[in-house]
C-alpha cells in the first residue's frame, strides 16, 4: 500500500452524522492493495503481538484475509522500536498495582454489603459500588489476562482472567467467543457474535430488522444492564450445548475447564446469593445483586459499543463467490474499530484502556498501560499508508454517535452496507 495523502478531518455536531468533539479521521486520499501471501482466519503478528486467534479458534475455514499488506509489516517494526525504550509489553508494575486497588475495591465493595449495610440506601451506594468494582475487574485484570497481556507467565495470566470466573462468567467460553472470534471477525455479521443481540436490536445492516426497532435507540441502553445476568445464567451454557459461537465451533473442554467452569458458576451464586441470604431478607439480597448487575452491564455494554457500533464503523461482509474479505486483517481492524476520548486519563484508568480499542485489536498482546504511547504511532502510521484512523474527542461524542447509529439501524429506509 503507497503512501497518499492524508488528512484529520472533524465532524460537524450540527449534522445528522457527527457531533461537534466527535470523530476525527486520517482518512485517505487514495488507497491501493497490495497483496504477497495468503492467509486463513486471525492474522498472527511477528516481533510484536499483532493479530490474534490460533489453532482452537474453530474458525471457518473458507473465510479468508487479503494477504498482509506492507502498512501492517512496517507498523509492527516502529512498534518494536518503540518498546526498546518503553519498556516491557507485559508484568508492568503499575499493572500490578492497579489491579490490587480494583481487587480490594471489589471486596470492599462485598463485604460492605454483607456486613455493614444497614438500611435500604447503604445497600444501594453498596450495590452501585460493587457494580462499577466489577466492571473494572473485566475491563482491566481479567481482559489483560484473557489476553495474555497481563504477564509473560502463562499462570499468571489465567489466574487474572479467571476473575471472570468470579463474577459468574466463563473464562472459557470468553476466550473463544472474544480472542479467536470477535478479534478475527470483528463487525463481520454472521461471524462476530459481539453484534448479535438476537432479535431485540439491529447493529449491523447486514441483520434483519424488526418494526420494534424503530425504538431501539432509547431501549436498548437499559437492557445492556441485563446482560451481566444473560451471561452468568444462559448464554455460556447455551454455548456450551451447541458448541458454537455464531459460526466457529468450541474446542473440547478438558477436566479442568469443566472444573473451573462448574465451580466458578457455583461459587459465583454461593458469592452472590447463598452467603447474602444467610444474614440478609431475600428482597435486600435481590435488590443488591440486580442492581450491581445492571450498574456493572450498562458501563461494559456502552463501552464496548463505542468501539465497533457508531457511524464511522465499517460493517464489511466477505465475497459471496471466494469468501474473501478485500483487506488484510490489520485494516480491517482500523475499518471496524473506534477510539474515543484518548485525553481522559481518569476513564483510560478505569475501563482498562478501551477507549484505545484500535490499539487494542491490533496488539492484543501487550499490555493496555501501553496503549496511549502505542496510539501516535498507530495514528502517525496509518496517516502515512493512506489508512484510516477514527478517533472520538470525548465520551459525550462517542455515545452520541451511537446513539444515532441505534437509530439509524432502526429506521425503514436504512440500506444494507
Amino acid at each position: 500500500m503507497p503512501n497518499s495523502a492524508a488528512f484529520l478531518q472533524s465532524a460537524d455536531d450540527s449534522s445528522a452524522s457527527a457531533s461537534s468533539d466527535s470523530a476525527s479521521a486520517s482518512v485517505p486520499a487514495a488507497r491501493e492493495d497490495n497483496v504477497a501471501t495468503s492467509l486463513t482466519g486471525a492474522q498472527g503478528g511477528t516481533g510484536t503481538e499483532g493479530g490474534t486467534g490460533g489453532s482452537d479458534s474453530g474458525a471457518p475455514p473458507d473465510l479468508k484475509f487479503s494477504p498482509t499488506e506492507p502498512f501492517f509489516v512496517e507498523l509492527r517494526r516502529r512498534v518494536d522500536r518503540y518498546f526498546e525504550t518503553a519498556g516491557q509489553r507485559r508484568d508492568c508494575l503499575s499493572m500490578y498495582f492497579k489491579s490490587a486497588v480494583i481487587m480490594s475495591w471489589f471486596f470492599g465493595s462485598y463485604f460492605f454489603l454483607l456486613l455493614l449495610a444497614a438500611n435500604g440506601w447503604q445497600v444501594l451506594l453498596g450495590a452501585i459500588s460493587l457494580g462499577l468494582a466489577m466492571a473494572a475487574i473485566g475491563f482491566n485484570i481479567q481482559h489483560d489476562g484473557g489476553h495474555r497481556a497481563f504477564s509473560s507467565r502463562p499462570w499468571v495470566n489465567r489466574l487474572a482472567a479467571m476473575s471472570l470466573d468470579l463474577l459468574g462468567g466463563s473464562s472459557f467460553v470468553w476466550a473463544r467467543k472474544h480472542n479467536s472470534v470477535h478479534h478475527t471477525y470483528a463487525n463481520i455479521t454472521g461471524h462476530d457474535d459481539d453484534i448479535d443481540l438476537g432479535p431485540i436490536g439491529r447493529l449491523s445492516p447486514h441483520q434483519r430488522r424488526f418494526g420494534f426497532h424503530r425504538l431501539q435507540h432509547l431501549y436498548l441502553w437499559a437492557l445492556y444492564g441485563f446482560v451481566p445476568s444473560k451471561w452468568q445464567f444462559y448464554d455460556d451454557f447455551r454455548d456450551l450445548i451447541r458448541g458454537r459461537i455464531a459460526s466457529s465451533r468450541l474446542p473440547a473442554m478438558s477436566g479442568f475447564d469443566w472444573m473451573l467452569f462448574l465451580g466458578g458458576k457455583l461459587g459465583f451464586v454461593c458469592l452472590a446469593f447463598v452467603l447474602p441470604l444467610s444474614l440478609h431478607a431475600w428482597t435486600s439480597v435481590l435488590f443488591a445483586y440486580v442492581i450491581a448487575s445492571f450498574v456493572q452491564g450498562v458501563i461494559l455494554g456502552v463501552v464496548f459499543q463505542l468501539a465497533h457500533c457508531v457511524e464511522e464503523t465499517q460493517f464489511p461482509m466477505p465475497d459471496p463467490h471466494t469468501r474473501k474479505m478485500t483487506t488484510d486483517w490489520a485494516v480491517h481492524q482500523l475499518m471496524t474499530t473506534v477510539d474515543f476520548a484518548r485525553d481522559n486519563r481518569i476513564l483510560s484508568w478505569y475501563i482498562g484502556g478501551l477507549n484505545f480499542q484500535i490499539e487494542h485489536h491490533l496488539f492484543p498482546q501487550v499490555c493496555h498501560v501501553h496503549y496511549p504511547g502505542l496510539s501516535k504511532v498507530v495514528e502517525q502510521t496509518c496517516l502515512e499508508h493512506g489508512v484510516p484512523y477514527f478517533a472520538h474527542q470525548s465520551l459525550r461524542s462517542g455515545i452520541a454517535s451511537h446513539y444515532r447509529w441505534l437509530r439509524r439501524m432502526g429506521r425503514d429506509d436504512t440500506p444494507a452496507l
